[in-house]
């Protein structure tokens, strides 16, 4: 557990000054735990039993007032809360997705199965845990806080009679909590090798038929059953621990308050002190004891045991002798030199030498995108230009993001910062229907609706004749498809094709579009590689601009420039200039080895399938 106790750590002094600010909001929060028993003793002793009746409405008056604050800071803690633990979950992220690239960048690795899990629901966790484990602990700490300085203030004998037993609840506790971490990770790892041994078993039910191996799988099953039960039995058993320290901590005040309350009336203590002291126990710390105990008990708990677990996960490195790394050749390439993703004011592209032709078709200058105001930059400060006749592929890791720069060049996301341009039109505030004029973007869920074939097709061309639509399948290689159908007057439903040929339909109507801009955002996917070619050679050749972003390094091989999302910053360039300068590149498209040769530029022929 060093691991968690580190990073945890790490992560407190690294958001120390979002820290402040919770602290801050935190005081105004807890005023009410600090002044409830004081003013309420004021009200009873100046007020209520000296028969001044106003007076003691306005000492509560006071106490509405303190309550007011505290909401107000309540609701300023858990905005200030978000500065600390989204940064964590990003960090986490970004930690675990680097860790499953590499543990599967080097031949002999085996898939990792775990890693969407892990990227998903086991980082929720920990993001969701870690901010409870923080409200819980800030919670106890001022709320605490304030009620001992609250009971100072009324009487210093009171606060001592209520901090004895408070200590002895905490020390129980404290003393518990490591066997609960453990017993937490045993439970969690009896389920993972219950789940494990049972997947194999009915993995494999045929084999352990045949050898009539039922009975020892059984046993074998059965045994890891009976660990995840006792697992089970222990962790409900530790939950006595959690009562008796709340008996001792929470409830012994109070009781130690009643007992010994006519003796502290003989020393002078006032009845409204009394009061109030009961108010700060029973409605301060007492509520913030079983907030502790409970929370640390079951979220930290999880929140400890997940976050080692993925700490564990993240330490897989390949082996030195198989870094995926190309020594520059001696003499250098008689290429241009490649376009890269420069500053803002530095446009990638567009330039001699890199491949494009004709007036430019999309321009971006400046941009910036994230998923929200606290998250990474998915794009920052990034330019391009694609000129008309242009043909990118954009390649990279799943979630690099990919399909948000081909939003972004369509207008369905804006930019926080930058311009994106078609053909000289910004798409920032631009309508629908002009969009629509400038570019078409195919997703990988093709969109078919039910009617005939022939409506489908013409959803943005409709004038298209039919011999037009015959002729534009015959291109993408829809016409084997419109054969099978029944022709153009076929009514088809989205539920009677296969993914694969909604995906040809899409692209056969995107290919009739007037737009100068074709996006393919993993439109091909569902296609066989042949056709896949077939349909990206329709778009190169077709009049305005491709960008294809590509499921298949096959599709790089064919574009005419590639962008690679390779770390914090996109670079583009052709194929064997990327597999010279970009290690992301050279594992996308398998050169694992230094000593491999690049080889040679190539383009299959037209009718080779593609691997």
């Amino acid at each position: 557990m060093t691991g968690v106790r580190r990073l945890t750590w790490q992560v407190l002094v690294d958001r120390r000054a979002a820290l402040t600010r919770l602290a801050g909001w935190s005081v105004a929060e807890s005023l009410p735990a600090l002044l409830s028993g004081y003013l309420t003793a004021r009200a009873v002793d100046d007020g209520f039993l000296a028969g001044r009746f106003g007076t003691g409405l306005a000492w509560l008056a006071g106490l509405a007032v303190a309550i007011a604050v505290g909401a107000w800071g309540t609701g300023r803690v858990y905005r200030s809360l978000g500065a600390v633990v989204e940064p964590f979950r990003d960090d986490l992220t970004t930690r675990l997705v680097r860790s499953t690239l590499v543990g599967a960048g080097y031949p002999g690795s085996r898939s990792d199965s775990t890693a969407v899990a892990r990227l998903t629901h086991q980082v929720e966790v920990v993001r969701d845990t870690f901010g409870g484990l923080l409200m819980v602990v800030r919670g106890f700490l001022f709320a605490a806080g304030a009620a001992l300085l609250g009971l100072l203030a009324l009487a210093p004998v009171v606060a001592a009679l209520v901090a004895g037993p408070l200590l002895a609840g905490l020390v129980v506790f404290g003393t518990a909590l490591p066997a609960m971490v453990r017993h937490q990770r045993d439970l969690v790892v009896a389920g993972e090798e219950f789940a494990r041994s049972a997947g194999a078993a009915l993995a494999a039910h045929r084999d352990v038929v045949a050898a009539r191996a039922g009975e020892r799988i059984v046993g074998q099953v059965g045994r890891r059953v009976a660990a995840q039960a006792t697992a089970e039995r222990t962790v409900s058993r530790m939950a006595a621990l959690r009562s008796l320290s709340l008996g001792v901590g929470g409830w012994s005040p109070v009781a130690v308050l009643l007992l010994a309350a006519p003796w502290l009336v003989r020393q002078g203590v006032t009845a409204g002190a009394v009061l109030g002291a009961l108010i700060y126990v029973s409605t301060g710390l007492r509520p913030a004891l079983h907030a502790l105990v409970h929370g640390v008990g079951g979220g930290g708990l999880r929140y400890v045991v997940t976050l080692d677990r993925l700490l564990g996960a993240a330490q897989v490195t390949p082996p030195p002798a198989r870094t995926p790394q190309v020594a520059p050749p001696a003499v250098a390439p008689q290429v241009a030199p490649p376009a890269v993703a420069a500053p803002a004011g530095q446009p990638v592209g567009g330039g001699p030498g890199t491949g494009t032709v004709g007036r430019p078709a999309v321009r971006l200058r400046g941009l910036t995108f994230r998923y929200g105001n606290r998250a990474r930059a998915v794009l920052d400060r990034f330019d391009l230009d694609l000129a008309e006749g242009d043909h990118l592929a954009v390649v990279g890791p799943s979630g690099a993001g990919k399909s948000t720069l081909a939003a972004l060049m369509a207008g369905l996301l804006q930019p926080e910062q930058g311009t994106v341009r078609l053909t000289g039109v910004p798409t920032a505030g631009a309508s629908p229907t002009v969009l629509a004029r400038l570019r078409v973007l195919v997703p990988q869920e093709a969109y078919v609706f039910t009617a005939s074939l022939a409506d489908n097709l013409r959803y943005l061309h409709p004038e298209a004749d039919e011999r037009t639509l015959l002729a534009a399948l015959d291109v993408v290689g829809g016409g084997p498809l419109a054969a099978r159908l029944g022709g153009l007057s076929a009514r088809i439903t989205p539920g009677g094709l296969s993914a694969g040929e909604r995906q040809v339909i899409a692209a056969t109507r995107a290919y009739l579009s007037p737009a100068r801009l074709v996006l393919l955002d993993e439109a091909t996917c569902h296609l066989d590689p042949a056709t896949e070619a077939q349909v990206e050679r329709a778009f190169a050749d077709r009049p305005g601009a491709l960008v294809v972003v590509a499921h298949r390094i096959s599709s790089a091989l064919r574009a005419r420039r590639v962008l690679v999302f390779d770390g914090d910053r996109p670079v583009t360039g052709t194929h064997d200039e990327l597999l010279t300068r970009s290690a992301t590149y050279r594992e996308l498209a398998g050169y694992w080895d230094r000593d491999i040769p690049v080889p040679e530029r190539h383009r299959p022929a037209p009718a080779t399938p593609l691997p």
